[in-house]
């Protein structure tokens, strides 16, 4: 008996792998994270309510969560609209940080009230990070060059641009710590209600309702889809692929140029080395989480978050190493890119009997 693998694609896939991947993807991940804090002699169950049920419960929880959600979500939409077009934008770090760049120039360099700065600090954010992001898009629609390729190796150029200027031309401050100066009071993203979330999510907020809106009610989001879905037959029906390329990487460059300067001015105060724990490279695992919808794309960046500053509470009061975290993350990774497998593939188990072994039949003699 041989064992007999079948991979086929799938013509169509069902709804319930769609929506459903997902959940499968962490519920998959947290059940293998299980077997590491077993190993760890923690009970599973008091993590993950430490983790999810006490920051959730807790107003001091709540707020870090959303504050962390920021500049995912707005980098996890950096991500999704290009993707929605069939492209790669692996560089919402890079584009992040030369939003942080700019907006934090702004706010040092510019003295005007804050009602006024802080809209400029955003502008100059997102102008800049769009910029960043339209050269690997031209290259794209133009001589066909990968986006991956090209947008990863600007996020190299965009990291050592920020450790020049933070060690050079901007460096401000006390010490010789790699830092600016501190921004002023006008350039600070103010609170909510005293409720110790800065205003930086109501832009986050209205950033996923602008992308919807986009996507599901305008000829240019069908356009977007429709390019993604199949760009050769969107030529032929006369759809411009050069500027649907050149928009949703100059849109999601800005929203992820927010994500920057949203962290800077709103939790930081000042632009230092290391305010991007990763931010842009989480965000590609948010953007096929929540690949379905920008909705789902917020919900896909509030539970990151969440596992951010779940896992942190996870690891002081249970005494479990920060990597677990990661772990989780990485994991999720892992379950997603096989989810993506299956619902592109149809993998058929069974067993053959192997023909080749059947020992001949006996023949009669002469009579």
């Amino acid at each position: 008996m041989n064992l007999a693998v079948d991979v086929q694609a799938r013509e169509n896939v069902p709804p319930w792998l769609v929506y459903g991947t997902p959940v499968f993807t962490v519920i998959a991940a947290l059940a293998v994270s299980a077997v590491a804090l077993v190993a760890l002699e923690v009970s599973p169950i008091e993590a993950y309510s430490v983790m999810f049920v006490e920051t959730v419960t807790d107003p001091f929880g709540i707020a870090e969560t959303l504050k962390k959600a920021v500049p995912l979500v707005l980098t996890g939409l950096a991500v999704y609209l290009p993707l929605k077009a069939g492209l790669w934008n692996i560089g919402a770090e890079g584009q992040l940080i030369l939003g942080g760049i700019a907006g934090t120039w702004v706010g040092l360099n510019v003295s005007l009230p804050w009602f006024a700065l802080l809209p400029l600090m955003f502008l100059g954010a997102s102008l800049a990070a769009a910029f960043w992001a339209a050269v690997p898009a031209w290259l794209r629609a133009k001589w066909d060059i990968n986006e991956i390729i090209t947008t990863l190796l600007l996020t190299f150029v965009a990291l050592n641009l920020k450790n020049y200027l933070i060690r050079g031309p901007m460096q401000g401050g006390t010490g010789t710590f790699p830092q600016t100066a501190r921004l002023p009071e006008a350039a600070r993203i103010p609170e909510l209600f005293s409720t110790g979330v800065h205003a930086g999510v109501l832009v986050a907020l209205v950033m996923v309702g602008v992308t919807w809106v986009l996507l599901q009610k305008t000829r240019l989001g069908y356009e977007i889809t429709f390019v993604g879905s199949n760009h050769e037959a969107a030529t032929q029906a006369g759809m411009s692929k050069y500027k649907v390329y050149l928009l949703v990487f100059v849109l999601g460059g800005a929203f992820a140029g927010m994500a920057g300067i949203s962290e800077i001015a709103g939790i930081q105060g000042r632009f230092r080395a290391g305010f991007e724990p990763g931010y842009g490279f989480t965000a590609i695992v948010i953007a096929l989480l929540g690949r379905n919808g920008a909705l789902k794309v917020l919900l896909a960046g509030l539970f990151f978050a969440l596992i951010t500053v779940g896992g942190t509470s996870m690891e002081v009061a249970l005494g479990i190493p920060a990597a677990l975290t990661e772990v989780i993350q990485a994991l999720i990774i892992l379950f997603l890119i096989t989810a993506e497998f299956f619902k592109n593939y149809r993998v058929s188990v069974g067993l053959e009997r192997d023909t080749s072994s059947t020992p001949a039949s006996a023949t009669g003699g002469d009579a």
